[in-house]
């Protein structure tokens, strides 16, 4: 009996100062997330991809217009259009990102 209390013990031990050191260390990832996400050249990064997705983006709908031709739906259509002119309007998008 001793030595499952000791146990007991032991494994509640374990886990208040295992979940303390979890909770710091969760602490110093995130504030270092944050850190590399405000660095202006990831930034950068981030929108030259997001810009280069919208081009590679737009390639495909339209190799994937010609090959489909009017087998889309007209709903389907009809909202790319308005993605597609949301999107050149306000020079920003859905994920954050802007083009200026």
């Amino acid at each position: 009996m001793r030595y499952k209390l000791t146990f007991v013990v032991g494994l509640a031990l374990g886990y208040v100062l295992g979940t303390r050191a979890g909770r710091e260390r969760y602490e110093q990832l995130k504030k270092s997330a944050r850190q590399v996400a405000q660095n202006p050249a990831v930034r950068n990064t981030a929108e030259t991809a997001a810009q280069q997705g919208r081009v590679y983006a737009g390639k495909a709908l339209h190799t994937v217009s010609e090959k489909v031709g009017d087998r889309v739906p007209d709903s389907v259509t009809a909202r790319v259009r308005a993605l597609r002119e949301r999107s050149h309007g306000d020079g920003g998008d859905d994920w954050g990102t802007s083009t200026t």
